[in-house]
């Protein structure tokens, strides 16, 4: 029994009310992190010791196992330390704070090719003032490359490889091949 404190009047520990809503919460979580792609999961900072029991709990598909394994799994969540399950609901929610840097990032980089595509030589100018890194002869091909399909009225594939070459040239990065087709959805 939980009992309560003779003092204050205050329980000494949750309720099992408050326990089984907690745990359902995680159960949750673990259903969310099972729905993901592996570029999904690689993006979020989950525990390396949650890793094989997620793939694991993907390669099962009969229903009453997966349902057993997914609560293993929730398990073992549940063993992880709060902070960690806070910063990975976080990452996954779409108003947290690592979904608004990496939109506004996003943003950034949709402004800095609209503004080579509106101004040319003098947004290039502007942009190889900040990032000195970047490949002038690249960028301007690819913005004359994005005019032409425009005029031409050709899909945007021009369009997106700017959009890819200047998240390089901006954040160091690479971007993996399935995580461009999210970020540039809206392009078209």
């Amino acid at each position: 029994m939980r009992g309560r404190d003779e003092d204050t009047g205050e329980f000494f520990s949750p309720s099992r009310s408050q326990n089984r809503r907690e745990a359902l919460e995680v159960l949750a979580l673990a259903e969310k992190l099972v729905s993901l792609t592996e570029a999904q999961l690689a993006k979020l900072p989950v525990p390396e010791a949650l890793l094989p029991h997620i793939r694991e709990t993907k390669r099962i598909t009969a229903h009453v196992a997966h349902k057993r394994q997914l609560a293993f799994l929730a398990k073992q969540m549940r063993r992880e330390d709060e902070d960690a399950l806070e910063t990975l609901r976080d990452a996954m929610d779409e108003n947290g704070e690592a979904a608004r840097r990496e939109v506004a990032a996003m943003h950034r980089v949709e402004q800095w090719r609209e503004r080579l595509l509106d101004n040319g030589d003098q947004a290039l100018a502007e942009l190889l003032d900040e990032y000195p890194q970047a490949d002038r002869q690249r960028l301007r091909q690819l913005v004359r490359n994005t005019l032409e399909e425009r005029k031409r009225n050709k899909p945007p594939h021009s369009f997106r490889e700017l959009y890819r070459e200047l998240r390089t040239v901006v954040f160091g990065e690479k971007t993996a091949d399935g995580d461009d087709e999210e970020l540039v959805a809206d392009d078209e």
